[in-house]
């Protein structure tokens, strides 16, 4: 079972609450390889979770937002 906190946190990329870290950032290089690493997890889960016919239509988003 998923620990509740850690869903929550990953909900923030789904509803933008976590955006992608601004090249501004003090710690740029950890913060952007979390967020992608995290990300990327999102959007598999979600590929993995529906039909095949869907997942071919999702793989051209980048950001779990925009699937």
């Amino acid at each position: 079972m998923c620990d509740e906190k850690f869903s929550k946190k990953m909900w923030g990329y789904v509803n933008e609450k976590l955006v992608k870290p601004k090249n501004t950032n003090e710690n740029y290089v950890v913060s952007i390889n979390a967020w992608d690493a995290n990300n990327a997890k999102i959007i598999t889960y979600i590929n993995n979770s529906v039909e095949h016919s869907i997942d071919t239509q999702l793989v051209k988003y980048e950001t779990t937002k925009e699937v």
